[in-house]
């Protein structure tokens, strides 16, 4: 609350006293505080709101103290949402929201959304639903379908073996980082996987490569999961015996394991596109 030190005008019994955090004046009568009528308050200067019955000394802006969070966002359009922590974000469209505490995302369409905590991501055009860093999505939907009800995903996953022990690759190589299934939602999944020997002692040279197609559908019924997925081996040079991905789950998290080979350091991508229908009903 602000206070003001203003004397009396010549033939007025009252005088501003405070203003609050919303831009309303409460006068005083020296002991008292009142709401002034028209006359009083605009004769110190303010606007008398003829709707609310208060006198303002600014109209305030619902997204100021939002805003005062926010940095170097280009918001283009109607409608459109960055709530506090949002940075660095570009928006072209209608009806679109950032979650907020996310940097770097770009968004073109309408009625898109972006999580919370959610970096480097692009959405486009209706309803497409981002949930993972450095992700790119296109919502594909009628403006009156679900959030995401059909939408497709572009994500990477990758980590480095040394051994031939079976191990979890992550979601952009984060340790035990990963991308969670929507409850009730169907995923065409088909991820195309590299491996490439980078060093160690084992048989085999730096260099050796092997690459695979690894696709299927993974569903959530109601929070449970269940796969179905094939292998492809596609093209490879060097030694690469027992190198392979498979996709599996772990609760809800989506993985592409990997198995390398023993004192052989290597290094692997999977580039991973999701076709989503997210239901909308219990499955």
């Amino acid at each position: 609350m602000t206070r003001t030190l203003i004397p009396f005008i010549s033939d007025y019994p009252v005088k501003p006293n405070s203003i609050n955090g919303i831009g309303i004046v409460t006068f005083t009568d020296g002991t008292n505080d009142i709401t002034p009528n028209q006359q009083q308050c605009e004769a110190y200067g303010y606007t008398y709101d003829i709707a609310t019955g208060t006198c303002k000394a600014y109209t305030y802006n619902n997204n100021l103290g939002r805003n005062l969070f926010n940095e170097n966002n280009n918001v283009q359009g109607s409608r459109n949402v960055t709530e506090t922590g949002t940075n660095n974000t570009y928006i072209m469209g209608e009806s679109n929201k950032v979650k907020g505490l996310s940097r770097n995302n770009i968004i073109v369409g309408s009625n898109n959304e972006i999580a919370n905590g959610v970096n480097n991501s692009s959405v486009y055009g209706t309803k497409g639903e981002v949930t993972a860093t450095n992700s790119i999505v296109l919502g594909g939907n009628a403006p009156t379908d679900n959030l995401a009800e059909r939408q497709s995903i572009q994500l990477m996953y990758g980590v480095q073996t040394t051994a031939g022990s079976t191990v979890d690759s992550y979601l952009n190589n984060i340790t035990d980082n990963y991308f969670t299934i929507p409850e009730n939602t169907a995923m065409y999944f088909h991820a195309d996987v590299l491996a490439v020997r980078v060093g160690g002692t084992g048989t085999g040279n730096a260099g050796d490569f092997l690459s695979w197609v690894e696709r299927g559908v993974v569903i959530n019924k109601s929070g449970t999961l269940s796969i179905e997925r094939e292998r492809d081996t596609i093209k490879g040079s060097g030694n690469h015996t027992n190198w392979r991905p498979t996709a599996t789950f772990n609760g809800t998290d989506f993985i592409i394991e990997v198995r390398g080979a023993t004192d052989t350091t290597i290094e692997w991508a999977s580039n991973i596109t999701f076709t989503q229908i997210k239901t909308g009903v219990a499955l």
